[in-house]
Order: structure tokens, then C-alpha cells, then sequence
């Protein structure tokens, strides 16, 4: 049963919006309702304790760090890295991803899930994301598939779970290895299975917005003994010793073969398991209260939710970076940017766009990182590949369609009525906004011009 305030939320309509005068819906202090992660003296405690014994630089606290998450995640090995970006490239290369060969992942994405292929002489071939789970497009895979195709990395953008039935087939028939990016969807369900459990090998970040928030750290994980073992040999000298088991890395150990020393600091690995003990729960409650917001805002016009379907099996995890689908077909064709800014001068919080399309930096077409003569990106492929504007339709118009909305850390339901008022005042009075419009700005399509720094929740 909603609360009266709840109904009050879903029949607000008043005459002035605030960015025209009128009073604001959210006037209370969000206190501690975005504060992420949530520290407790027992965080601190565990992090003290390898301050004071002088262990920051050992590995017996991340290796029952490790043994945990396994344990959690349901998998047999779990490597602990310095952060996520060091946890992908490791994953890269435990699946034998090197030069010449390509690697299939979305543009709609965080460079940290594909720019390692350059490191490995390897290059990405963009593919679009499906417009309503915002994750990697199934039925864009199969025709970028070539000979020099290696694998595909998965990511399950902003907590949604991509479709991992359709991709894990494409890639069984193309015998392509698949690496799953789990960076935003920590403890995420697809059909009653967590994410990271249906690749190859798996990876996240675990950095102090990340759901699953260590401070700074990064996690991989497989079933393969063999992309386990070269995941140490990568870059985890002190376990890369001759009880490796994978024969042809016997002879190599003691030097890491990336060059890198990449194990996770032990502070990050403290506060990782404090943090872990009390994920789900935490998670539990987050799930609660966005679920609760978009309930409350469920039929008002120009925004949908970007959430799973009810009685699906699947669930957002601790739905990092929550995000709508906003339809300015429904509103008059009232710009995204109008929308948010007149919910931000409410007092709620709404963030217009997402990531930008990745095949549309220059990082990614023309600059020549390593001195090769030639875009890095066709450094060692046997084809010149090149993924100009307009190629990627979605991907490249997507940022007009998408915005951030709160992450509610507590299922305080007056507090969450307040911020979804918001919304619905705005959507229910959105004419007083559109002779003053003036359109999108373009940072939310082009890399060329920077995007203003915004409160974020």
C-alpha cells in the first residue's frame, strides 16, 4: 500500500515549475541518502589493522579477500587486481587475445573495458547496443565477425544484464572466448544466475563509486584453471612460482609477463571484505527504493525506467549509475536538457546522457599511440578497419535518449516520493518549458566538446 505521501507524488501538478518561480518539490537535505560507499567502524578497523602491522605490501589479507568473493560469486578462482582496468587486460590476456586479432565489444561503453586490446597488439570492432537494455545488441555481432576475430567483451552497462542466451551462442558457433566486464552490475541476476558466471572470465572494477566499493581495487574470476594460471603470470609475481600448473608457463615464473605488478593493495582488500559482508543486504534495499521511484512514476509521460522486467529472474545488483529512457516524442519534442535542468531547480537530481560512443574518439581512429606510423588501432590487423560518424546510428544518438536519475543508498519512502514529485511536476507541466528550449547541447553526442562537471548522486 503507498503512503499518502506516495499518492501526493503521483498527483502532483502545480501551475510554476521552480526554474520559473515557483516553490522547489525536494527542499530537504539528502543527509546521507547518496553517500557512497557506506563506511563503518568496521571498515575502519579492518583497514587500521593492516596500516598498523605494516602489511599494505603483503597478500594475506587479498588472499582471503579473494577466497570470499569466489565463495560469494560461486566460481572456483578469483584474482585480486589494483583495479579494474588491471583486472580486463589481465582477462585479455588469460584468454590469449594478441596481435592481429579483433575483439567485439560495444561503443556505448567506459574505455576501461577495451582500450587494453591495444597493449596486447589486438584491436576493438565496435558494435551497437540495444536501445532499451542499453548492453551490447545480439544481432549486431555476427556479421562483424572475421577470421581475426578473437573474442567478445560483455558489459552489463549501468547494472542491466546484457542477453547473455543470444551472445553466449554467437559466440559457441564462432568458437570465440567471451569476457564478461561486471563492473556496473556487481551481484546482478540474469534469469536466477549472477553475471560473470556465463563467459570465459570475468572482470570488475571495484573503485569508491563502484557498487561493490573497495576503495580502489579490481577482481577477476573463471572456471578455467588454464586463464587463471595466466592471469597470475600476467602480472602476480609473489604467485607465479614453478606449482603453476599450466605447462607452458612452468619455465617463466618469477617475472610477471606483463610487466606489471598488479595485485590488490591490502587496505582495498580490508575494506573489500568488510564491504562484501554486507553487500547484499545493502543491495537488497537499493534495489527496493529505485524500483520504488519508477513505480511512482510509472505512466507519466516523456520517461521510462531502464530497469528488468518483473518476475524475470534477473535484477539490477546494486544498479550503479541508474539511468531512464527519456521520449521527447511524448512531451512535444521538448529537449532532454530542458527536462533535466527544470527536475535539477526542483531540488531532484537528473543528469541528461551517458556514456559517449567509444568509435567516435580519435583514440579509437586516428591516433598512433605507440609510434607505429599508423593509427594504433590498425597497428596489427589484416584489415584496415574504421568506424566513422554514422556508422553506429543507436550508439551515436543514444546520449539524447538517456539520463541519470538518483541512487537511493536507503528505502526512505517520503524521501523518495519527494525526488519522483519532482519528475512528475516537471512532466505535467513541461509546456511552460518548451517556448524557451533550446535544444540538446552537443556534448551529450561528441567528444569534442566537454561536458560541465554536475552534482552527482
Amino acid at each position: 500500500m503507498k503512503s499518502k505521501s506516495g499518492e501526493a507524488a503521483k498527483t502532483t501538478n502545480q501551475s510554476s515549475l521552480a526554474i520559473r518561480g515557483g516553490e522547489p518539490a525536494v527542499k530537504s537535505d539528502p543527509g546521507d541518502n547518496f553517500t557512497w560507499p557506506i563506511i563503518t567502524r568496521e571498515d575502519e578497523n579492518a583497514a587500521l589493522d593492516v596500516i598498523r602491522r605494516g602489511a599494505m605490501s603483503d597478500i594475506d589479507v587479498t588472499l582471503k579477500f579473494e577466497e570470499e568473493f569466489a565463495h560469494w560469486q560461486g566460481c572456483t578462482y578469483a584474482l585480486g587486481y589494483n583495479n579494474g582496468t588491471g583486472a580486463v587486460q589481465a582477462a585479455m590476456f588469460s584468454i590469449k587475445i594478441g596481435a592481429g586479432d579483433e575483439v567485439i565489444c560495444p561503443s556505448l561503453n567506459f574505455w576501461a573495458s577495451v582500450i587494453q586490446c591495444y597493449s596486447l597488439g589486438a584491436t576493438p570492432v565496435f558494435a551497437e547496443v540495444d536501445p532499451v537494455t542499453l548492453c551490447l545488441d545480439p544481432g549486431d555481432i555476427e556479421h562483424r565477425i572475421t577470421e581475426d576475430t578473437k573474442a567478445i567483451v560483455v558489459n552489463h552497462n549501468y547494472g542491466h544484464p546484457a542477453d547473455m542466451d543470444a551472445i553466449i551462442a554467437i559466440a559457441e558457433r564462432s568458437d570465440l572466448k567471451v569476457l564478461e566486464d561486471v563492473s556496473h552490475a556487481h551481484g546482478a541476476l540474469y534469469k536466477g544466475r549472477k553475471v560473470g558466471s556465463f563467459g570465459d572470465v570475468a572482470a570488475a572494477s571495484m573503485m569508491s563509486k563502484k557498487s561493490l566499493a573497495t576503495g580502489e581495487a579490481g577482481m577477476l574470476w573463471t572456471e578455467d584453471r588454464e586463464i587463471y594460471d595466466r592471469a597470475i603470470a600476467w602480472g602476480h609475481y609473489n604467485l607465479f612460482t614453478p606449482d603453476i600448473e599450466t605447462t607452458d608457463l612452468k619455465n617463466l615464473f618469477g617475472i610477471p609477463l606483463g610487466g606489471v605488478k598488479a595485485r590488490t593493495h591490502q587496505v582495498s582488500a580490508a575494506m573489500g571484505r568488510v564491504q562484501l559482508k554486507h553487500y547484499d543486504k545493502r543491495t537488497e534495499e537499493i534495489q527496493k527504493a529505485i524500483n520504488y521511484f519508477w513505480d511512482l512514476l510509472d505512466g507519466v509521460p516523456g520517461i521510462k525506467p531502464h530497469r528488468i522486467f518483473k518476475d524475470s529472474g534477473s535484477t539490477m545488483g546494486g544498479w550503479y549509475s541508474p539511468k531512464g529512457h527519456y521520449r521527447s516524442e511524448e512531451l512535444e519534442g521538448l529537449s532532454l536538457s530542458a527536462f533535466a535542468n527544470a527536475v535539477n531547480a526542483e531540488g531532484g537530481f537528473c543528469d541528461p546522457g551517458c556514456n559517449l560512443p567509444l568509435h567516435l574518439h580519435p583514440v579509437f581512429s586516428e591516433a598512433d599511440i605507440y609510434g607505429h606510423g599508423k593509427p594504433t588501432r590498425n597497428a596489427h590487423t589484416s584489415r584496415e578497419i574504421h568506424q566513422p560518424r554514422g556508422s553506429l546510428p543507436v550508439s551515436e544518438g543514444i546520449g539524447e535518449k538517456v539520463f541519470g536519475v538518483p541512487r537511493f543508498n536507503y528505502y526512505k519512502s517520503e524521501f523518495i516520493e519527494k525526488h519522483a514529485a519532482a519528475y512528475r511536476k516537471v512532466a505535467e507541466n513541461y509546456r511552460e518549458l518548451l517556448a524557451g528550449d533550446k535544444g540538446n547541447p552537443g556534448y551529450l553526442t561528441r567528444w569534442d566538446i566537454p561536458k560541465p562537471t554536475v552534482w552527482s548522486a
